[in-house]
């Protein structure tokens, strides 16, 4: 045989053995991968998307703990009205749930819708003062933080940023509309009268603008 093909011969063998060792890492590599994996079942404690924020879970599981806690704290509105104007700092103190730029109460009445503009209606409510104006908003759009900081329990340090605090106070919202107004025509209920429990933050005192957790219409 000569050099050449000898050498020829040689540089096959070496290339061989080269792509015989690459396929085994490459094996040995899959196999370890393999075993290094671990299946997590979705939705499982273990799943990494549990982790992550969402508003809609949110508003669908914290909105009944939310009701229920303003309807067992929820003071008469007359009552509320007099505290109020006798000794705010005293009423604040005594009913109240402090959230930033003024405490939010807890309130239930009955009254008359009167008219409307962009979903909020006046009531009128027997035994309140003329001078001070109750407003009701029935959507289509729930605006401000009332239910969030209804109850003093949800706070900032529960959540990951401010984006997801705030989702959570709009997710509650959301989940009002579903949940209580939904089932109202919202659009016809001027005239009507309405038991009526919900939440609103003091800043006038002579201006409730409250967000209702249950509304019953006659």
């Amino acid at each position: 045989m000569s050099s050449q093909s000898y050498t020829a011969k040689k540089g096959r063998t070496q290339s061989s053995l080269g792509l015989v060792t690459a396929s085994a890492a490459v094996l040995i590599l899959i196999g370890a991968m393999a075993f290094d994996t671990k299946v997590v079942r979705i939705g499982s404690t273990e799943d990494v998307k549990a982790d992550v924020f969402s508003a809609e879970s949110y508003g669908a599981s914290e909105f009944p703990k939310v009701k229920a806690d303003i309807e067992g704290r929820a003071v008469d509105a007359v009552t509320l009205a007099t505290a109020i104007a006798e000794d705010r700092p005293a009423a604040e103190a005594k009913y109240g749930v402090a959230a930033g730029t003024g405490p939010v109460m807890s309130v239930k009445l009955t009254g008359v819708f009167g008219e409307a503009k962009s979903g909020i209606y006046d009531v009128k409510v027997e035994g309140l003062p003329d001078t001070l104006r109750v407003r009701v908003q029935t959507g289509p759009a729930i605006n401000g933080t009332e239910l969030r900081d209804a109850t003093g329990t949800i706070a900032f340090g529960q959540f990951t940023n401010q984006i997801e605090y705030q989702d959570a106070g709009s997710a509650l919202n959301n989940q009002l509309k579903k949940d209580v107004l939904s089932a109202l025509d919202t659009s016809q209920l001027t005239g009507k009268t309405v038991s009526l429990t919900g939440a609103f933050k003091l800043i006038n005192p002579k201006s409730w603008l409250i967000t209702p957790v249950r509304l019953d219409v006659q």
